[in-house]
């Protein structure tokens, strides 16, 4: 599934102050939920619960948080580029700058791996994240990640 198909416009983000990693799970539960409160609840816990039995960090900067919520039919995205990087626990030490978190429904197992799978195929390409932390505000975040950046290409 491409990246643009889980992810809407007002679900990617610059995040001046993250804080920690609590504060990016919040925003990033805050972007799933589409700031409803009940689900916001839901969504941060299920993502901080994934992260306590082990980091989302994926290495070179990256972190996926994900978890599981009966709010959705569908997986949902949310992209946040953080002005300051944070601790995230990475296996290589650095801090994460770029998170894809997302919200599968409790339903969605192979579909859920096989998202984290591509999410982090996709983001292994270190042209991809260049371009992702080289973009000069929002809309230039939106306009590489809604409009299918094309693997191994910065056009």
């Amino acid at each position: 599934m491409p990246i643009s198909q889980l992810l809407a416009a007002d679900r990617i983000v610059l995040l001046v102050e993250p804080g920690n990693r609590d504060g990016v799970l919040d925003a990033a539960a805050r972007l799933l939920a589409d700031s409803a409160p009940d689900t916001t609840a839901d969504i941060g816990e299920s993502l901080r619960s994934r992260e306590r039995l082990g980091s989302t960090a994926i290495g070179h900067g990256i972190a996926i948080p994900h978890g599981r919520t009966n709010a959705y039919d569908e997986a949902r995205g949310a992209f946040l580029r953080l002005q300051q990087p944070v601790e995230f626990g990475a296996s290589d030490g650095e801090p994460v700058d770029l998170v894809f978190a997302m919200a599968v429904p409790q339903h969605f197992t192979q579909q859920h791996l096989q998202l984290l799978s591509e999410l982090a195929e996709r983001f292994a390409d270190p042209d991809f994240r260049t371009a992702l932390r080289s973009a000069p505000d929002v809309a230039g975040l939106r306009h590489l990640l809604l409009n299918g950046l094309t693997q191994n290409s910065t056009q």
